[in-house]
């Protein structure tokens, strides 16, 4: 006989609806542990179903112990659920393991054992219990020397996450380019790290420009040299204006407080993504008509 109080324990430890529940220590001959599996493995099913929506929404966040830091972005379906507490603490959760572990690739991080199960069961377990696909789209481990500051930052409550490391400085001044990289979107650290076809790519574009604008063939190469200047001013980093004085770039801030910076990683929430498309209109009509 399956007990009142056996079903809402499992409801409990699992989420699962109370017949759900109550099937499962039926089909386990009560036993609690199975029951759970046997729910989980349902969820599992219930999740795959999930696979091919759509998830552009979620949280990026950053989890620092010492001389590791841990950026990562997990997604959902709709902003609804980045309230969800259940998200967040499944976030916090994975973000804290892989802090604690020796791994760094993503393939690895789902198999990371999480109180007793993987980092992906995990996720598949959530996804069946909160009704919408979720997945651990991106992660990074960054290591820093003892003489290097983490700078980090989240905008929006975790839509924008940026995490630098400066040689030398300071972690008030590693978090004000973190800032300026969260609110100026740079594509690059600096010159040398924009990739040459882009580079190249970008001066035919602009001696075409200069040659539409009737200039002869070799004024409009000295003006490309010039204009690929801004180019680098407005896309990478350390030559963007200061955003707190822009009378410096970020390099001169940095070197003016004793410090260089060494790397920089931003994640925005969704980008490159494919979007939910949502045509009210077209969802009012379909339960009018039926």
């Amino acid at each position: 006989m399956i007990s009142a109080k056996d079903v809402n324990e499992l409801r409990n430890l699992t989420g699962a609806g109370m017949m759900d529940c109550k099937k499962a220590l039926t089909e386990c001959q009560g036993n609690m542990e199975e029951a759970a599996k046997w729910l989980r493995e349902k969820g599992i099913s219930k999740a795959e179903k999930k696979s091919s929506r759509i998830a552009a929404e979620g949280l990026a966040n950053i989890f620092v112990d010492g001389n590791k830091a841990v950026i990562m972005e997990v997604n959902c379906e709709t902003d609804f659920v980045t309230k969800n507490q259940e998200f967040v603490d499944m976030i916090n959760a994975i973000g804290e393991a892989v802090l604690k572990s020796d791994v760094t690739e993503l393939e690895d991080i789902l198999k990371l054992e999480l109180d007793g199960q993987t980092v992906n069961d995990l996720i598949i377990a959530k996804t069946a219990k909160i009704g919408e696909k979720l997945s651990l789209r991106r992660v990074k481990v960054v290591t820093k020397a003892d003489n290097e500051n983490f700078g980090e930052y989240l905008h929006m409550g975790g839509k924008i996450a940026v995490l630098t490391v400066l040689e030398g400085a300071n972690a008030e001044v590693a978090r004000d380019v973190a800032m300026q990289a969260a609110a100026m979107n740079p594509l690059y650290l600096n010159k040398d790290s924009v990739p040459s076809d882009v580079i190249e790519k970008e001066k035919e574009v602009l001696k075409e420009q200069a040659i539409n604008e009737g200039k002869p063939a070799d004024i409009a190469e000295k003006m490309v040299n010039g204009r690929i200047q801004k180019y680098y001013k407005e896309n990478c980093l350390i030559h963007q204006a200061f955003v707190k004085n822009g009378d410096i770039d970020v390099e001169t801030y940095v070197k003016n407080n004793g410090g260089v910076v060494k790397s920089m990683i931003r994640y925005e929430v969704g980008e490159g993504m494919e979007k939910r498309q949502e045509n009210f209109a077209e969802e009012v009509a379909k339960q009018i008509n039926g």
